[in-house]
């Protein structure tokens, strides 16, 4: 029989080499974890905040829509009520220039909300 063990011998140095590119490489992997946990971490707040202030512009959005049925409802009663058809026109010009006014407000609310959202998480996502 052949003899297939080859003797392996590694100096000192090589060793001690070895445990330090070990050691190192141990260490950046242990930091890059840190990091992604830690972006992990602050994404998951910004996240959460944003789905908070996401529910916070749903409800707004939704008394919007509430006030605007509310409105329509009465134009409905007041031209119920209307002598002829001069006041229905009236009426209706008026529930017009009343629902563009609102619209509008509606609008810019809600704009400066998703922008206050918006800064809001970004100033959370980079202080963390």
């Amino acid at each position: 029989m052949v003899d297939t063990k080859v003797p392996f011998e590694v100096s000192e140095q090589m060793r001690e080499f070895a445990d330090r590119s070990i050691d190192q490489a141990r260490k950046a992997f242990d930091n890059f974890m840190d990091a992604t946990e830690s972006t992990v971490a602050s994404m998951e707040e910004a996240s959460s905040t944003m789905q908070e202030d996401s529910s916070d512009l749903h409800r707004h959005a939704l008394a919007f829509a509430e006030q605007n049925v509310s409105s329509a409802f009465e134009l409905a009663q007041s031209m119920f009520k209307a002598r002829d058809m001069e006041d229905i026109v009236k009426l209706q010009q008026e529930y017009l220039q009343k629902q563009m006014e609102m619209t509008g407000a509606q609008m810019r609310e809600m704009s400066e909300k998703a922008a206050r959202t918006v800064k809001d998480a970004a100033k959370k996502a980079s202080d963390s």
